[in-house]
């Protein structure tokens, strides 16, 4: 498979660069085999009855610092990605110090110098380029007051806003690139499928007879990574941080109905986690799941066996919830295993998210991509939804 396999042609006009004035307003988009038109507010009742819908309720981060040294002068910009050799979970709560995998912009501007950013009385972020490691360097922060890590990226930095929206972050953005129900910070970039749930939906999915499961995945900014040209196979997926917990995989298990996955992250979650724990059954260990584990392992064991190992395993060892990392790779070929279908967004073309909605509905996304940019949908992160049905 080649990436020219999975370009279509997305006109820069149906990219959309804000969001809409009410989230829920938002087109919905069904295919269930055939393709119909709605608005996602009427979602819970195009639901099958009884259905669970798994969230992902990580936090958007202000990841985006900028430093000027000198008042006019070009800033220089620190894009902080992955915490250095700590889980985001234990980077999100450190205190006076923390070292940070960032991109930097503005690169020729910063030499050996310290970076300052004054931002109260009793806070001061100094920021010290350490040596290159994979996109970026190794920044070492440190501060001044008793703030925590996330205390002060949210003082200092800015909503880490997608390259394709061309444009810096708004007053509006702070609240609209964050989904309703996010409690866990730790992301670059938002869940976007989320963006379009309100209260008043929550609500009403309550209402009907839904269930609701909320898991986590730190979204990094390698999901804007495009494919590179040729073999889908030679592209080299971004490792993101999972949290693995007794309490989503007992709710996970105790539902019996139709599930669906909000989102890619959290289809990313559900699906990483059953080969961790096909990987556990295996071997008797608890580890990372790398790029192509999936497709090596035994493709027969269940989700609900894999899921019921995971929990045997945390509980035999007192853990309640744990870090872990996944590379997973869903391309065409990959049969999804936790759930009947996703509600996700329109995404770029030649990504590694168009393969994983090919993978789970077939050459058919063509026509789904179609049909969307025939009848006006909005495309990308402020976009409209879909709710697609697996193949299975």
């Amino acid at each position: 498979m080649q990436k020219s396999d999975f370009l279509y042609d997305l006109p820069e006009r149906r990219i959309a660069t804000h969001p809409l004035s009410q989230r829920d307003e938002s087109k919905l988009l069904v295919f269930d085999g055939n393709i119909g038109d709605h608005n996602f507010s009427q979602l819970p009742t195009l639901l099958p009855s009884g259905s669970q819908l798994i969230f992902n309720n990580t936090k958007v981060i202000k990841a985006r610092l900028r430093f000027t040294k000198t008042e006019g002068a070009k800033p220089i910009e620190v894009f902080c990605l992955n915490p250095y050799d700590q889980s985001v979970e234990e980077a999100m709560e450190a205190v006076e110090s923390i070292r940070f995998e960032c991109m930097v912009g503005n690169l020729k501007r910063w030499k050996d110098h310290p970076l300052h950013l004054e931002l109260a009385k009793d806070l001061t972020l100094t920021a010290v380029k350490g040596e290159r490691s994979g996109q970026g360097f190794i920044i070492d922060f440190s501060w001044t007051g008793a703030y925590t890590f996330s205390e002060v990226l949210n003082i200092a930095g800015q909503i880490p806003l997608p390259p394709y929206m061309n444009r810096d972050a708004e007053e509006d953005d702070v609240e609209r690139y964050q989904t309703v129900y996010a409690a866990n910070n730790g992301s670059v970039a938002a869940p976007t499928a989320g963006l379009h749930f309100t209260p008043k939906v929550l609500e009403q999915l309550d209402r009907q007879g839904h269930r609701r499961l909320e898991l986590t995945l730190h979204v990094g900014a390698g999901t804007f990574k495009p494919l590179g040209d040729g073999d889908i196979s030679a592209h080299e997926m971004h490792a993101e941080e999972i949290i693995l917990s007794r309490d989503w995989l007992k709710n996970y298990l105790d539902h019996d109905g139709a599930k669906f996955a909000v989102g890619t992250t959290s289809l990313r979650t559900l699906e990483s986690c059953h080969w961790i724990g096909v990987k556990l059954m295996a071997s008797g260990i608890l580890e990372n799941l790398g790029q192509f584990d999936a497709y090596e392992l035994d493709q027969e064991v269940s989700t609900k066996e894999a899921y019921n190992a995971l929990l045997s395993h945390l509980e035999e060892h007192g853990i309640e919830s744990m870090a872990l990392q996944t590379q997973l790779m869903i391309r065409p070929g990959y049969t999804m295993k936790s759930v009947q279908g996703i509600i996700t967004n329109f995404h770029q073309p030649g990504s590694t998210l168009l393969l994983l909605v090919s993978a789970g509905i077939g050459e058919r996304w063509k026509e789904v991509y179609d049909h969307a940019l025939a009848n006006d949908y909005r495309f990308l992160s402020y976009g409209d939804s879909s709710l697609l049905y697996f193949n299975r």
